[in-house]
C-alpha cells in the first residue's frame, strides 16, 4: 500500500469510528448500525491476522472504556473477531458482494454473541432474545452498510489482499 491509499485508509476508518460515536446515538435504534464493526473487518480484510487481533484490542479497549461494567467484554470479542475475520478472508478471499456482506454479517453477529456471553449482563430468554432477534438485525444493518462503506472505498484503496 502506498501512502496516499494508507492516508485514505485511515481518513476512512476515522470517520467510521467517528460516526459510531457520533451517528449511532443520534439513530437510537436497538439493532443499530455498529461502525466500530466496519472499521475492524476493514482493517481486517487488509491486514494480517495478528495486526486485525491487535486492532479489535484497541477499538475494544476504546468501546469498553465507555462501558465499564463490561470491560473486557468488548476488548475480548473485537479481537477474536478481528483474528478470525482476518483469518478466514486470507483463506476463503473471493472478491465477491454477496460473500463481503455475509462476512460482515457474520463478523458482527459472532462480536454480538462473543460481547454477551463475556458481559454477564443477560440471562435466559433475555440473553436468547437478544443473541436470535437483536443482534441478527443489527448485523443485518451493519452488513448493508459495511457493503455500501466497501463499494465506496474499492475505487480509492484497491481490492484488498489475496
Amino acid at each position: 500500500m502506498n501512502v496516499a491509499k494508507a492516508a485514505w485508509f485511515v481518513v476512512v476508518f476515522l470517520l467510521l469510528v467517528a460516526l459510531h460515536y457520533s451517528l449511532r446515538p443520534l439513530l437510537a435504534w436497538r439493532g443499530g448500525v455498529d461502525f466500530l464493526m466496519i472499521a475492524l473487518l476493514l482493517v481486517a480484510v487488509r491486514a494480517r491476522p495478528g495486526v486485525a487481533a491487535i486492532a479489535g484490542l484497541v477499538l475494544g479497549l476504546v468501546s469498553d472504556s465507555l462501558t465499564p461494567v463490561a470491560f473486557g467484554a468488548g476488548a475480548l470479542a473485537m479481537s477474536v473477531v478481528g483474528f478470525g475475520a482476518s483469518w478466514l478472508k486470507a483463506a476463503f478471499f473471493a472478491d465477491n458482494v454477496a460473500l463481503n456482506g455475509m462476512f460482515v454479517f457474520l463478523g458482527k453477529w459472532a462480536f454480538d454473541l462473543l460481547f454477551l456471553a463475556g458481559e454477564h449482563r443477560l440471562q435466559g430468554t433475555d440473553f436468547l432474545l437478544q443473541a436470535m432477534l437483536w443482534s441478527p438485525l443489527a448485523a443485518a444493518a451493519t452488513a448493508v452498510v459495511g457493503l455500501i462503506v466497501l463499494l465506496a472505498v474499492r475505487p480509492v484503496l484497491g481490492a484488498p489482499r489475496a
